[in-house]
C-alpha cells in the first residue's frame, strides 16, 4: 500500500489550499482513508475521514465548516481542500487508511489507522 500526500505550502491566514493524498494497492474495497495533522510538540489530531462503501465524510471539531474531504475514485485520490485557514492549522498533514471497516462509518482518531503515507508541511503565516 502506498500513499503519496502533496500540496502543502505557505498559506497567508484567511488563506486556501487543496491536499491530495494518491492511493494505491489498497487490497480491499472495505476501508476508511482520511487525513490527519501533527503540528510540532503536539499530539497527531484527526482531521478528517470517509469510508469507502459508508461514503460520510466525518471531521474533527476544529475543522468542521473549513475543510472539505473528497475524492476522485477513478484516480484513487483524495483531496482535502482547506479554507479560512488559520495559524492553529499550522502542521505536517498525513493520509492514513485502515481495512477492514466492515461497512460502518469512519472514525477520524489516529490510531485506528495502520497505513500511513509521508506528510506534507502546511504553513499558516503572514
Amino acid at each position: 500500500v502506498q500513499l503519496q500526500a502533496s500540496g502543502g505550502g505557505l498559506v497567508q491566514p484567511g488563506g486556501s489550499l487543496r491536499l491530495s493524498c494518491a492511493a494505491s494497492g489498497i487490497p480491499s474495497d472495505d476501508y476508511a482513508i482520511g487525513w490527519f495533522r501533527q503540528a510540532p510538540g503536539k499530539e497527531r489530531e484527526g482531521v478528517s475521514c470517509i469510508g469507502n462503501i459508508e461514503g460520510s465524510p466525518r471531521y474533527g471539531d476544529s475543522v468542521k465548516g473549513r475543510f472539505t474531504i473528497s475524492r476522485d475514485k477513478a484516480k484513487n485520490t483524495l483531496y482535502l481542500q482547506m479554507n479560512g485557514l488559520n495559524f492553529d492549522d499550522t502542521a505536517v498533514y498525513y493520509c492514513a487508511t485502515t481495512w477492514p471497516l466492515y461497512g460502518l462509518e469512519c472514525v477520524p482518531l489516529y490510531s485506528e489507522y495502520d497505513v500511513w503515507g509521508q506528510g506534507t508541511l502546511v504553513t499558516v503565516s503572514s
